[in-house]
């Protein structure tokens, strides 16, 4: 193993550290408690290696969305090839979505709350961001064009009843 093998390897190892640290902060304290400071204290680093690795907190919960939707893409992924037909894919996916977002909401709120920077439903996105939307394009994908109509006008229905016009 060369120098810059192990340099490189020390580093991608210290990323990880510092992304798993603010994911579990964040979880168990929620993003107001996710400092660089604390982190660099959680990993015993300082802080200028934090920094050395991302720009600040916000660059910090990117990549645990990253991380998230990498999580999500494979929990989608599992859902949906273990139902049978479409109406029990498109299911399992919702329900598997959402009860993601209830078991980490503090992961969930840095992957579609909070203003990260990433790019979304561009050729730019990162990986784990194209297969969790993937995931649940693969879910719909065999949905009949002709009742597009219909699903839309029940699924504004839902979200806005009860809401003033």
């Amino acid at each position: 193993m060369t120098i810059q093998t192990r340099r490189e390897r020390d580093r991608a190892e210290r990323e990880r550290l510092i992304v798993t640290a603010a994911r579990e902060l964040a979880e168990s304290e929620g993003w107001d408690a996710v400092t660089t400071r604390r982190l660099a204290a959680q990993i015993e680093y300082s802080q200028p290696v934090l920094y050395s690795h991302f720009k600040g907190k916000d660059a910090i919960m990117a990549a645990v969305a990253v991380q998230g939707c990498a999580d999500l893409a494979e929990e989608l992924r599992t859902a949906r090839t273990a139902a049978k037909g479409t109406r029990e894919a498109l299911a399992a996916v919702g329900e598997t979505y959402t009860a993601f977002g209830r078991r980490r909401p503090a992961l969930y709120d840095a992957m579609f709350t909070y203003r990260v920077d990433l790019p979304f439903a561009t050729a730019e996105a990162p990986e784990p961001l194209k297969r969790a939307f993937g995931e649940i394009a693969a879910a719909v994908e065999r949905l009949p064009e002709r009742d597009h109509e219909q699903r839309l006008a029940l699924l504004i229905g839902h979200f806005t009843a009860g809401a003033s016009r």
